[in-house]
C-alpha cells in the first residue's frame, strides 16, 4: 500500500511540476490537495502520528538523563583514578547502547505509526471506510 501512495504522490507532484495548463490548473490542484488534507480522516490519522511521536520522543530524553546520571556515579565512585576511569568507561558503553535502543525504538513506532496513518487515510479517501 506504501508503495501506491509513493507512486501516486510522485506522479502528481510531477504533473504539478510539470504542468503547461498554468496557474488556473494549479490552484484547482491545490483546492483538491487541501480538501483531502483537511477531511476528518486524514486530521484524524495526523493526530495520531502526532501523539505517537510526542510519547515515543520523550522516551529519548529520559534515557539520556538517566545514562548520564549513572556514568557520573561511577566516575565519582570510591577506587583509585583508574578504577573510577574504567568503570565509567563501562558504565558509557553500556549508556550508549541504551541511547541507541532507544532511539531506534522511537523511530521504529513513528514509522511503524506513519505506515497505519497512510494505509488509513488512502483507504479513506478512496471511499472503502473511515479510519
Amino acid at each position: 500500500m506504501r508503495g501506491k501512495v509513493g507512486l501516486i504522490v510522485g506522479i502528481a507532484a510531477g504533473y504539478v511540476l510539470g504542468s503547461r495548463a498554468g496557474r488556473e490548473r494549479y490552484d484547482q490542484i491545490k483546492t483538491e490537495w487541501l480538501k483531502v488534507w483537511n477531511a476528518e480522516p486524514v486530521q484524524k490519522q495526523v493526530g495520531k502520528v502526532k501523539e505517537m511521536a510526542k510519547s515515543t520522543a520523550m522516551a529519548l530524553p529520559s534515557t539520556l538523563w538517566d545514562s548520564a546520571v549513572k556514568v557520573t556515579k561511577a566516575a565519582s565512585s570510591k577506587g583509585s583514578p583508574g578504577q573510577k576511569l574504567d568503570s565509567a568507561i563501562a558504565e558509557s558503553k553500556k549508556a550508549a547502547d541504551k541511547v541507541n535502543e532507544a532511539a531506534e525504538t522511537s523511530a521504529r513506532a513513528v514509522h511503524d505509526a506513519a505506515e497505519d496513518a497512510l494505509d488509513n487515510i488512502s483507504d479513506a479517501t478512496q471511499g472503502r471506510g473511515e479510519a
